[in-house]
């Protein structure tokens, strides 16, 4: 849509927007060769849907700015996950099987995260990560291209815990995943979508405890119903999220699947005016992880 409706996306944008956003994503969550290999587009198109996709959303969060200076919104280029994992195996029978290689899951990446920075995105969001691997290609690419000489933009990085294990589907701890990411020094970690936030809450209490940086959350409008739809109404959201920031758990709040602008308005609003969450200062240690963390002080 970023290519043949372009008019759609500005549609949706100013919604967000106007609904109190001060951050909207690019329409580009899927947006790699590797994803879209199976709807046969190529490298130059992928690199199209990104780019246009980037300043689609660039245009409209200036004009938004320009309306409110005193409320600048931001663009956030979405980087999602792959449809293949570098992690897990792809044949039960075979536990070194894997559909693709790091150096294919970086350059599919490349591809994608050279045309967000060219298309004018603020910042980068590596998002719905249930593979650490596979992000870790994607900060790699970052940390490349600065070297290449791009401008160095700030880094979210938002995990996704699956289920009530409390673990990403590669199977790490919030906080072996935080351990394994901190490198890259992003300005926010957090978790996104798969759970509502009644579910979220004590994953999200956890990251607050270990993270050095801000905490970023992001929960689905609760679980989905029989027929994939969201019933959580904007003030059951909100009224959750009041509760995570009165509690100091959170700096960034805002909405994943089945939230609309009347969710993000009501979040909001019950989250204005709260103190955002104090950055916990840790002590030196090196800090390790597989599935767990592991410290040694």
């Amino acid at each position: 849509m970023c290519l043949t409706r372009p008019d759609i996306i500005r549609e949706l944008l100013d919604e967000f927007y106007r609904a109190g956003a001060d951050i909207c994503e690019t329409n580009t969550f899927s947006a790699t060769v590797i994803a879209q290999d199976d709807y046969k587009l190529s490298e130059a198109d992928v690199r199209d849907i990104n780019f246009e996709g980037a300043k689609i959303a660039r245009a409209q969060a200036d004009e938004w700015t320009a309306k409110s200076p005193a409320k600048p919104r931001f663009v956030a280029g979405s980087i999602g996950p792959l449809n293949k994992m570098l992690s897990m195996s792809s044949d039960v029978n075979d536990p070194g099987a894997r559909l693709v290689t790091f150096d294919q899951v970086y350059d599919a990446y490349k591809t994608q995260i050279k045309a967000l920075y060219e298309g004018g995105v603020d910042l980068y969001l590596i998002e719905t990560i249930t593979d650490t691997l596979n992000c870790k290609a994607a900060l790699k690419v970052i940390m490349d291209l600065e070297g290449e000489g791009y401008e160095r933009l700030p880094i979210w990085i938002s995990g996704t815990i699956t289920d009530k294990s409390g673990r990403t589907l590669s199977g790490q701890t919030v906080e072996a995943f935080w351990n394994s990411v901190r490198h890259a020094k992003p300005f926010a970690v957090g978790l996104n979508c798969a759970l509502g936030a009644a579910l979220m809450r004590p994953h999200i209490a956890e990251l607050a405890r270990v993270a050095d940086t801000l905490v970023a959350a992001y929960p689905n409008a609760g679980l989905p119903n029989a027929f994939g739809e969201y019933d959580e109404t904007p003030e059951e959201t909100s009224s959750m999220l009041r509760e995570w920031a009165e509690s100091g758990l959170v700096n960034l709040l805002g909405g994943c699947c089945g939230t609309t602008p009347a969710h993000i308005s009501a979040i909001a609003e019950a989250a204005e005016g709260l103190a955002p969450r104090k950055i916990p200062s840790q002590e030196n240690a090196m800090r390790l992880s597989g599935l767990e963390p592991f410290e040694l002080a």
